[in-house]
């Protein structure tokens, strides 16, 4: 945990992983986030793997440097407590619908009214517009969005990605939104509201590429980005396992090339040139698939790293924590939480040059800042 951002107070209503990810990022540069529950407490606290009767690994690894306070926003006292909270704070954060906010009374309005320079982000399933209140979860946006048909199988079967990569491309999105609207309440002294939703997040993040051919009126028939659509893109077998073998530019290609014994080709057209390059990327990937089975695993690693053409090994998840670049640099970390014991997590990926780092906090049992933060509003059980 950094201070780049410490004295900053953050309210967050949000739940699941959407916001509790943009939150632990700012969290995890100082800034001082209260997680507002239900009384129930975030959904996500449940969702497996866990120990009985604690919080799923999940929710652990979304909330570190966070506190926890439970309020009942139907009730009135609780609802007074929320303000108190906001009169205080530097930023508001949810991912509720419009309705369900108006409802419970954290609209912009609403805060805007205890905290007029207020930064007030929110981040709900679908944008302003015909299914602006719907309800929407990771996997309705991968539909939704083209990805889970960009991810199709051999067969043309739509699928889901094995992450919640729509949860977590909206989070860095509403993560930015939380520190531009800081930088623009530090420069005009205003407070200001910003909404990401994950549909529009996950379109435009699609969009960059692969809108491909519509990008021009009238539309070019070229749909998608080719190297990214090539069959051919995978990672490819090698004598005892799986390498991603990437030759990118003319140079890499060449090197690449001169590996394999393909010497003749390595200063044809179709590789010094790079729109030709383009256009024969599948032909150019039947090569490295061809040549693959030739080697093991780590001597295409070997040789490739020493001829400078970007490679890579297949790990599975579970190796990380022991993959030899990251423990290098120390990147898993361990903790003791107060109730679920040791932990190994992820660190925050940001490394920062002449700025204190202090060690990371687990994430908070339910409720277990009430005490603290109702002494500082002036408030007692």
């Amino acid at each position: 945990m950094y201070d780049l951002l410490k004295g900053i107070r953050v309210i967050d209503l949000s739940t699941v992983v959407l916001g509790p990810y943009a939150t632990q990022l700012v969290a995890d540069m100082g800034a001082e986030v209260i997680k507002v529950e239900p009384k129930g407490g975030d959904v996500f606290r449940a969702a497996r793997p866990g120990r009985d009767g604690g919080d799923g690994a999940g929710f652990l690894n979304l909330n570190r440097n966070k506190k926890s306070i439970a309020l009942d926003l139907t009730n009135d006292e609780d609802r007074r407590i929320l303000k108190d909270l906001v009169a205080t704070a530097d930023v508001f954060v949810h991912n509720l619908r419009d309705n369900g906010a108006r409802k419970l009374g954290v609209d912009y309005a609403a805060i805007c009214a205890e905290k007029s320079d207020i930064v007030y982000c929110s981040a709900r399933g679908f944008g302003r517009g015909k299914y602006g209140d719907e309800p929407a979860y990771d996997d309705c946006i991968q539909a939704a969005s083209g990805l889970a048909w960009l991810n199709a199988d051999d067969s043309g079967t739509p699928r889901f990605v094995r992450t919640v990569l729509c949860d977590k491309v909206a989070g860095l999105h509403l993560a930015f939104a939380i520190a531009t609207g800081l930088a623009s309440r530090a420069r005009t002294g205003e407070g200001c509201c910003i909404e990401t939703p994950m549909y529009e997040a996950m379109t435009s993040f699609l969009s960059i590429e692969q809108l491909s051919g519509q990008t021009f009126i009238p539309p070019m028939p070229d749909r998608g980005y080719a190297r990214l659509n090539a069959a051919g893109r995978r990672p490819y077998p090698t004598k005892d396992g799986y390498v991603a073998i990437m030759p990118y530019t003319a140079a890499q290609w060449r090197r690449f090339l001169m590996l394999i014994d393909m010497e003749e080709l390595a200063d044809s057209p179709q590789i010094i040139d790079s729109e030709l390059r383009s256009r024969n990327i599948e032909t150019l990937y039947e090569i490295i698939e061809n040549a693959a089975p030739m080697r093991t695993t780590e001597d295409w690693l070997s040789v490739l790293r020493e001829a400078d053409v970007p490679c890579a090994p297949v790990n599975r998840v579970e190796d990380l924590p022991a993959e030899p670049h990251l423990a290098e640099n120390g990147y898993f970390k361990t903790m003791t939480h107060p109730h679920e014991g040791e932990l190994l997590y992820a660190q925050s990926p940001f490394a920062l040059e002449n700025a204190d780092q202090h060690p990371d906090e687990p994430a908070p049992a339910l409720d277990a800042d009430r005490d603290a933060i109702l002494s500082e509003l002036g408030r007692d059980q």
